[in-house]
């Protein structure tokens, strides 16, 4: 069934009767061509494109919860490409680039709305540092666009630009930034994967892999025994537990990174704001709330909740560049467990167990790589190459000393 407005009216006028499920709710078989572990938004991404780009249809998406019940539905929604190394900037421009045409290609409204991002800096360093960083946008392809206090001020006049430990000097503006409905790209991805016959089963845990003579021949489940050719896994932040299963110890920590909304406000915040002289980032959603987040609590863990000390940090930030959010009550709080990897950037790559892939360590960047994370996935499971723009992402890159430290913390999890 395909969309459309007059599918809408159609439907209103005819009392609703007509829409079918969104997407089936198969038994798993004994076997497929591709076992993917991970129905998040990055497991469900590498399903679409796998069938719909490289024709694999015979693909088994496998979650233990379900559907959007782990970081695709428990993030800000965020979508960006400002990086600067060589090694991240193309990749994430070419997510950008997918989520630009994602409604048209997957007939769904995911509500992506290209508000801008805007990283404020507060030093002439700092100014320096953003237009290093904005030129290699630019080199790149992106779009960047460095702006003084003037600039900054007319978009947001709200700020706090007199602060006197964080004076606001300017900013580094991305114009294609913005967000997109986190939900609705968990269903939009599931739907599309199971119209070209993606199995996607829900309630069932990997429990183990089916391993012969160095060869990945399938998994164990809650659900029976499933083989299958390959066996591709994505569990955010469960992959060290997983994947210890397989004999495969990653560089990889778990950590919990709270994010908050609070009553819902008239609109004020033109699209998403980071504060440059600590870790704060806002932006307000459709229904009016002020969502926001900051640093990953320090200490390991695998629960979806977090402590208090970060959420007294995270309102730190906020109140110094915008005084005035100390006047919102908070409505709610929640967690995701990242997978903090030891440079701060991410893994798609073959194991060294046959037939065994994994994707994972996105530390604070998994939301807005879930297109090009699938498609790059797919393209490496179908063609056993790496695409260009995930090159870098290498499980061996530490082995060769091939860092890719975007933010300069060194192998420090709980900071990048």
């Amino acid at each position: 069934m395909r969309y459309s407005a007059l599918k809408i009216l159609k439907e209103g006028l005819t009392g609703n009767r007509g829409w079918k499920p969104v997407w089936r709710e198969p038994e798993p078989r004994a076997e497929y061509d591709v076992v993917i572990v991970g129905a998040g938004g990055h497991g469900l991404a590498t399903a679409h494109y796998l069938s719909k780009e490289f024709g694999v249809t015979n693909v088994a998406v496998l979650e233990k919860g379900w559907i959007g019940s782990g970081n695709v539905g428990r993030n800000t929604t965020i979508i960006r490409s400002n990086y600067m190394l060589p090694g991240n900037e193309p990749f994430y421009e070419f997510s950008l680039q997918l989520w630009e045409g994602l409604e048209q290609d997957l007939n769904y409204n995911a509500m992506v709305s290209q508000r801008g991002i805007l990283n404020l800096y507060h030093s002439d360093p700092q100014r320096d540092a953003f237009a290093r960083r904005g030129n290699a946008m630019r080199l790149a392809g992106a779009d960047a666009v460095l702006l003084d206090q003037a600039g900054v001020r007319e978009m947001c006049p709200f700020l706090d630009f007199d602060n006197a430990r964080f004076p606001i000097k300017g900013g580094l503006w991305q114009p294609r930034g913005g967000t997109v409905r986190h939900d609705a790209v968990a269903w939009g991805y599931a739907r599309a994967a199971d119209s070209r016959g993606v199995d996607i089963i829900q309630n069932c845990e990997v429990t183990g892999f089916d391993i012969e003579n160095g060869v990945c021949r399938g998994v164990e489940t809650s659900r029976g025994r499933i083989r299958a050719k390959k066996v591709a896994v994505c569990v955010a932040g469960s992959s060290g537990r997983l994947m210890e299963k397989a004999g495969i110890r990653l560089p990889i920590e778990s950590h919990v990174l709270q994010a908050f909304i609070s009553e819902g406000l008239k609109p004020v915040i033109p699209g998403v704001v980071t504060f440059g002289a600590g870790h704060f980032y806002v932006n307000q959603s459709d229904k009016g709330g002020l969502v926001f987040g900051g640093d990953p609590d320090g200490y390991n863990s695998y629960a979806q909740r977090g402590g208090l000390p970060v959420v007294e940090d995270v309102c730190e930030g906020g109140m110094a560049i915008m005084p005035m959010i100390g006047r919102a009550r908070l409505l709610r709080m929640w967690g995701g467990i990242m997978d903090m990897s030891m440079d701060g950037s991410p893994f798609i790559d073959r194991t060294p167990v046959d037939g065994l892939y994994f994707n994972g360590g996105w530390c604070y960047g998994g939301f807005k790589a879930t297109p090009a994370s699938g498609f790059c996935y797919a393209h490496l499971i179908a063609k056993d190459e790496p695409h260009p723009t995930a090159a870098a992402y290498r499980l061996d890159r530490f082995r060769h000393g091939a860092m890719i430290d975007e933010k300069g913390v060194g192998a420090q999890p709980n900071l990048h």
